[in-house]
């Protein structure tokens, strides 16, 4: 495992990606130190997954650089682990949660079998994530939020200094969400975590930081959103209210009337 220990975990410098000609991302610098946890919103196509698949060495950029613990990615990815917004599971493929979570050891065994270390891992990323005891389940039959958990324990079981969310509650029901991200706040004292989301209310009051990614990246030192980021972002005037539920309010803007 390559780790330089003054250097953060995260370094994007003066990134630049896109596709068929078109840009993605333009001149993306980010710092995320060690034990940070950053939250990302953004409006959809405004390349928060890009972002994510750039650090996990899935995608090569046009120009730009990303450091993992201070190591070129193509290097170090194996540090990262990550989380999708969700995972298609045939719900009568005949395999079992335990099963799911041990492939996340593919990369790491040695031999064409997994070794007791191997499910010792698994089993004690289950354990983290409170899904040990349905470890012998069918992952069809579980629902939308004990998946979700699952992913985690799969990502966990990479051992990874980083983990990367995308979307990670978005097809799960609202009572379990807060379950869920109580859960990261726990594995953040041990992992440094990036989060991608669009429940900006839920992001700012778990998060130590936030950053809004469309095309182009405006970081903050804390949970505040401006309404400078916002509009950079939406490109438009943006109003956050809250009286129950936060939600936003557009004023009128190119023809368009908000309510």
């Amino acid at each position: 495992m390559k780790e330089s220990s003054n250097a953060p975990a995260i370094e994007v410098k003066n990134l630049y990606v896109s596709f068929d000609g078109n840009p993605a991302l333009e001149d993306i610098n980010l710092t995320v130190e060690r034990g940070d946890y950053l939250g990302i919103i953004g409006p959809n196509g405004g390349g928060k997954s890009t972002l994510l698949r750039s650090i996990l060495g899935l995608i090569t950029p046009d120009s730009g650089q990303i450091m993992v613990m201070g190591h070129p990615v193509q290097e170090n990815h194996h540090q990262v682990g990550y989380v999708p917004q969700h995972a298609l599971f045939d719900r009568y493929f005949p395999i079992r949660v335990g099963e799911v979570v041990l492939m996340g050891r593919l990369g790491k065994r040695k031999g064409r079998f997994y070794s007791r270390q191997d499910r010792r891992i698994a089993d004690e990323a289950l354990e983290r994530v409170g899904m040990i005891h349905l470890r012998q389940r069918q992952i069809g039959e579980l629902s939308g939020g004990e998946r979700q958990r699952v992913l985690v324990a799969r990502a966990l079981a990479t051992e990874p200094s980083v983990l990367l969310l995308d979307e990670p509650t978005a097809s799960v029901d609202p009572g379990f969400q807060v379950t869920f991200y109580e859960l990261l706040a726990e594995l953040n004292e041990n992992m440094t975590i990036i989060l991608v989301s669009h429940d900006i209310s839920a992001v700012s009051r778990y998060v130590k930081r936030l950053a809004c990614l469309n095309g182009r990246l405006y970081c903050s030192d804390s949970v505040e959103i401006t309404p400078e980021m916002v509009e950079e972002m939406y490109h438009c005037p943006v109003d956050l209210i809250a009286h129950g539920i936060p939600h936003r309010v557009l004023p009128p803007h190119e023809g368009v009337v908000g309510h």
